[in-house]
């Protein structure tokens, strides 16, 4: 009999002020033109293409991302869980998740999230370091952060994270560790705690290659690393995932499900996609681009089937970031392949002690994530 995997939904808002030097998402700067409520229409009728697929599932949790979501206007974040509920059935405990950039965001908007049934925020501060926020070229300052985290606690949102970056150009190890006990002494329930990395075609990337920003070297970034996670640590956070730290009970859902293979529904400019079919089988979409394409009706770049040989590595690449064990029946339920596809991979991990295996299921060991890349390798079929 096959079980439902949990169903998330995933909303992409493309725009922001200005485009972010580092970031390679799909990210567009904000035209005087754009109308917010029009974009929700066009959403929502991507939502409704995708009925066919969700085929009356619960969905366990919705992630508004972008971009910058806090841009979008009351009126039309409003329209768009209206529209939620009257498409889909979302279950009594469901977490919504919302980005906000300091800068973009009110206490108005605050109370309205909070009335359409928003309880999560996730603040995407990044630094509390003024020279590295100018670095970065992020469009708000120190105290804007501090106001948009003041805002989220007198609102009464209870659960809210804090995205903060390590490794950045000419950055100290005190610079780090303090932007971190920044975000610590807010009381944050959550903190996503990643290293800067350069990306192909973004502004970043030509500089570094041009020698006109330098990052700090490995032996740095490990000290970043650790003496941060050992902050984490003491002050009460546990790590549940290479780049995140949640206090007890305050794991982020919507990625757990991305984490552990689970199913969601993508709408919105290149929004991507998974369903698994009652067979399962496995199709994947990816929305379009363009803001333009996308509000002229055009929603779907691209559905397809992923290949059984295919179904492994991307099993892994999601799910050998979290830190937990891998029981033996999940990677069936999940992928509905046999271990026996896998056994000789899993044999070569254990010998080279990026994993090793209990009766209960299979462990990620401390070399497997310090080298989660050469870990994942193994299970690459066209390499």
């Amino acid at each position: 009999m096959f079980i439902l995997l949990p169903l998330s939904l995933y909303i992409h808002i493309p725009w922001c002020i200005k485009k972010c030097p580092y970031c390679d998402f799909n990210s567009h700067k904000l035209k005087e033109n754009v109308s917010y409520i029009e974009y929700v229409q066009h959403l929502l009728l991507d939502l409704k293409n995708e009925l066919l697929f969700i085929n009356n599932r619960k969905i366990h949790s919705i992630f508004i991302g972008g971009g910058t979501p806090s841009l979008i206007d009351n009126n039309a974040i409003t329209l768009l869980m209206n529209g939620i509920r009257k498409y889909l059935i979302l279950v009594k405990n469901v977490e919504i998740t919302i980005e906000v950039n300091p800068g973009t965001i009110n206490i108005e908007k605050l109370i309205t999230y909070k009335s359409v049934g928003i309880n999560r925020i996730s603040i995407g501060a990044q630094s509390f370091n003024l020279t590295q926020l100018k670095t970065l070229d992020r469009i708000h300052n120190v105290e804007e952060i501090k106001k948009t985290i003041s805002m989220v606690k007198n609102v009464k949102f209870s659960n809210f994270n804090i995205d903060i970056m390590y490794g950045l150009p000419n950055q100290s190890l005190r610079e780090s560790i303090n932007d971190l006990s920044e975000a610590i002494a807010t009381c944050s329930t959550h903190i996503s705690w990643y290293q800067l990395t350069i990306e192909p075609n973004t502004l970043f990337y030509s500089k570094f290659h041009l020698n006109t920003i330098k990052l700090p070297d490995e032996d740095l970034i490990w000290n970043f690393f650790k003496h941060g996670h050992d902050l984490l640590i003491s002050s009460g956070y546990i790590q549940y995932e290479i780049s995140n730290y949640a206090k007890p009970g305050f794991c982020c859902k919507h990625n757990l499900n991305y984490w552990r293979f689970g199913d969601y529904v993508g709408i919105g400019c290149g929004a991507h996609g998974k369903i698994t079919q009652s067979n399962k089988q496995i199709i994947r979409s990816i929305k379009n681009f363009s803001p333009n394409k996308f509000m002229n009706g055009a929603y779907l770049y691209k559905r397809y089937y992923v290949a059984d040989i295919e179904k492994p590595f991307e099993y892994f690449m999601n799910r050998l970031r979290l830190f937990e064990a891998i029981s033996y029946n999940e990677f069936e339920y999940y992928t509905g392949l046999s271990q026996k596809n896998i056994r000789l991979d899993i044999d070569i991990a254990i010998k080279r002690g990026y994993l090793f295996e209990t009766n209960k299921g299979w462990h990620v060991t401390k070399k497997g994530h310090l080298f989660l890349n050469f870990l994942l390798e193994i299970f690459l079929k066209n390499k």
